[in-house]
């Protein structure tokens, strides 16, 4: 499975960017009311956007990310607002990318699509009663050179996780970036 842009491509990207952190999400935030208080794994979590608003709210947060100059800039966000983070370099190609993780509340996953195996591992990590929340590029995003078709998020990425889910939440909506797509899972078992 590819993401969007290799590990240099984000090194650079993070690297380039300014010293003042993005919005969150906008779906999480409106949605955060789904979430489990407690802890939250964001995946892909890049400089920290999401990861940033979640800890303001009282969320325990691990981000874990491939590129190291993400996770710096996350780990200076925090500390410039005196928020603790836990950060991890992880690369989320690999199969085995969750083994070396705990259980989480939440997972969150922001513009980004797992390969089929993570997503099955992905009920390893979670918590009864816990959340999964997955937004980003939707099945029906047009495809360019920067968003290519194996990164758009497809229903059919979650036929895994029938047994041990239930899906609580799915919204669609479009705007000047594209279509877009949220997933608001919680584990029953």
């Amino acid at each position: 499975m590819n993401y969007i842009g290799d590990k240099q491509y984000w090194d650079d990207k993070f690297l380039s960017r300014g010293d003042k952190i993005l919005s969150p999400e906008g779906s999480l935030v409106e949605n955060i009311k789904y979430l489990k208080n407690g802890s939250v794994l964001d995946v892909a979590c890049g400089d920290g956007r999401n990861s940033i608003f979640l800890l303001e709210k009282g969320f325990e947060v691990t981000g874990i990310d491939f590129s190291i100059k993400a996770l710096e800039k996350l780990e200076h966000f925090a500390a410039r607002r005196n928020l603790k983070i836990y950060t991890k370099q992880v690369d989320l190609t690999a199969e085995d990318a969750f083994k070396a993780l705990q259980v989480f509340d939440n997972i969150v996953i922001n513009h980004y699509r797992l390969s089929l195996d993570n997503i099955k591992e992905l009920e390893n990590h979670i918590s009864e009663g816990g959340i999964l929340f997955v937004c980003g590029f939707g099945h029906k995003h047009k495809v360019d050179s920067k968003i290519k078709e194996e990164d758009l998020i497809k229903p059919e990425d979650f036929e895994s996780l029938h047994s041990s889910f239930e899906l609580v939440r799915y919204i669609e909506n479009e705007d000047e970036r594209g279509f877009f797509v949220t997933y608001i899972f919680k584990k029953t078992v």
